[in-house]
């Protein structure tokens, strides 16, 4: 490894590269779209057509599961509404004037993929099913998910009810960071008001780390995964669309991320990156950091290089935590990852 720190007459430029040997080749997959994604830092390390938009069939109830979460308290009561009775496909078998917590009708929906059940939290949440789309759809865009529209929330076939295998990654990354979320997918069997679950999602009982998230299918869409797994401190999304083979490619998918990529340490949380000058200022300079570590996913034969940005002066006052400038960093001469500097302490204005 070598490291190269470069001058631009008041601009602090830090530049570290990194050349290796080879690795493994990604696995051919089976999918008509495909993506494997670095949840922590949201650097895709493999893709196929991902940006493909496709009908996303049951794992369009990590948006709605997601929803939930934000908006609903687990042990309020649900009265069934009548639209909710005899939904098509996976069913809880509710029925109409039936009370269930919200809790039991979540598990239902992500775990037995109960559409009756995301009907009736739809309803629950918003007042009717068209309402609660366009909660999804803004939920959809604050994400910046410019692929993907809802209509309902269960994922029943229809031309405007699509996602890519990308915006599902994006998606499914986002609500692993809920807690109650992230604990409901990655459960695989439990039992609530007189009421059995069984996750159908092989992999938590097949791959070695596997927290979740949600498998779909309809004939049309085909058969769907998005999933989640954890090892060695690292969080991998893979998504598949139209997979017949869809298990054991997750399976690749996954070995490879986490066996051709290691993180490298770019940054530490707090040690300082670069210097200002501060003009009319109480002290000459002011220093820039990143608010936490910077660790970033590189496989051993590619290059990369990181610098930081920042103005080439400043006026006072500067305050400390405001935002100083960016970290950015290349891979093979892409810019890959941009991650926000601060200033690391006060300076005042001169008197």
């Amino acid at each position: 490894m070598k490291y190269v720190i470069r001058c631009a007459a008041a601009l602090w430029i830090a530049a570290i590269l990194f050349v290796g040997s080879a690795s493994a080749a990604a696995p051919a997959v089976s999918a008509q779209s495909a993506i494997l994604l670095d949840r922590n830092t949201g650097r895709v390390l493999w893709a196929q057509n991902s940006d493909q938009r496709a009908l996303i069939a049951s794992t369009t109830k990590i948006m709605t599961g997601l929803l939930v979460c934000e908006l609903c308290s687990l042990d309020a009561p649900v009265e069934i509404p009548p639209e909710a009775v005899n939904v098509e496909g996976s069913s809880m078998d509710l029925q109409a004037g039936d009370v269930f917590q919200v809790k039991t009708l979540l598990y239902g929906m992500m775990l037995h993929s109960g559409n009756d059940a995301a009907t009736a939290l739809a309803v629950y949440c918003a007042g009717s099913v068209a309402n609660f789309a366009v909660l999804m759809n803004q939920k959809a865009q604050q994400l910046g998910l410019c692929d993907t529209h809802f209509v309902n929330p269960h994922g029943l076939d229809d031309s405007e009810h699509y996602s890519t295998a990308a915006d599902l990654a994006h998606l499914a990354a986002a609500a692993m960071e809920d807690p109650v979320f992230r604990e409901v997918v990655s459960t695989k069997a439990i039992a609530l008001e007189g009421r059995q679950f069984t996750n159908h999602n092989k992999l938590l009982w097949q791959y070695p780390g596997a927290l979740g998230v949600k498998t779909g299918y309809t004939r049309a869409a085909g058969r769907i995964l998005v999933s989640c797994a954890q090892q060695q401190g690292r969080e991998l999304v893979a998504v598949t669309i139209d997979d017949p083979n869809d298990w054991a490619d997750h399976a690749a998918l996954l070995d490879y991320g986490f066996s051709t990529f290691t993180t490298e340490r770019i940054a530490s949380a707090g040690a300082v990156l670069g210097r200002v000058p501060v003009l009319s200022g109480t002290e000459p300079y002011a220093m820039v950091a990143a608010a936490e570590d910077v660790i970033f996913p590189v496989a051993s034969e590619e290059r990369w290089t990181a610098t930081v940005d920042v103005p080439r002066f400043v006026y006072a006052p500067v305050r400390e935590g405001d935002p100083a400038g960016v970290l950015r960093i290349y891979v093979d001469g892409a810019q890959t990852l941009s991650v926000p500097l601060y200033w690391c302490h006060t300076v005042l204005e001169e008197e």
